[in-house]
């Protein structure tokens, strides 16, 4: 029984959620008594009190499970963070871009900075240019969460992936799966061609005796 309980009177509910009627707080304690059940003050503030009868061990064990649950599928989200220069060459241009794609493909956030030196600082319009070829090539993958600003001497966007951290998680791990189970089928295919030749054995050709291996040359065969 919860301790805070001290009135003459409470608004009972029963264990499955229906309401009893307003009851005489010793009546309620023994029919938690009676039932093997706990009375747990559920809304201690109304007039009278509102209590449950209810197992408040396999209650809190229940809520326990739960907030489990939650935090397992929470998503903690990482932001990468790639930086490029203005006049990136495009074989740079193609592996940064890769790393861009891995980080959208495992459902994080990347945030690409573009760094300007010397003169590049006036030309800020190559670094929009890029950001926006940037975003054009892996919007399969991701979208533009914050346009390209201006921030000292670089231009940041940031990018958000189209799949969640834990969606990400379940597509590779069944592409994992998938890469296993042909390797096994590809390492069984072969095991069953080395079990079939083993079987087989050796096949002994039978050699044919021409005239010239007569004993002897004066005799016809």
């Amino acid at each position: 029984m919860n301790d805070r309980i001290r009135v003459s009177e409470v608004r009972l509910v029963g264990p499955s959620g229906e309401t009893v009627g307003i009851v005489p707080t010793a009546d309620a304690l023994r029919l938690a008594q009676e039932a093997d059940l706990d009375l747990v003050e559920i809304a201690p503030m109304a007039r009278p009190p509102v209590c449950k009868l209810m197992d408040y061990g396999k209650f809190k064990y229940e809520n326990a499970q739960k907030a489990r649950e939650a935090r397992r599928n929470q998503t903690n989200v990482i932001i990468k963070e790639m930086k490029l220069r203005p006049k990136i060459d495009a074989h740079d241009y193609e592996t940064k871009k890769g790393h861009v794609v891995r980080f959208l493909k495992a459902g994080d956030k990347v945030k690409i900075t573009i760094m300007f030196r010397g003169r590049e600082q006036h030309r800020p319009e190559l670094g929009f240019r890029l950001l926006q070829k940037l975003s054009e090539d892996v919007a399969e993958l991701g979208f533009v969460e914050s346009s390209p600003k201006q921030d000292g001497r670089n231009m940041i966007m940031v990018l958000g992936p189209h799949k969640k951290k834990a969606d990400a998680k379940v597509d590779a791990q069944a592409a994992k799966e998938s890469r296993a189970a042909e390797r096994a089928a590809v390492q069984a295919e072969e095991q069953a061609e080395r079990d079939a030749a083993h079987a087989a054995g050796p096949v002994a050709q039978k050699k044919e005796r021409g005239r010239s291996e007569n004993l002897d040359p004066e005799i016809e065969a």
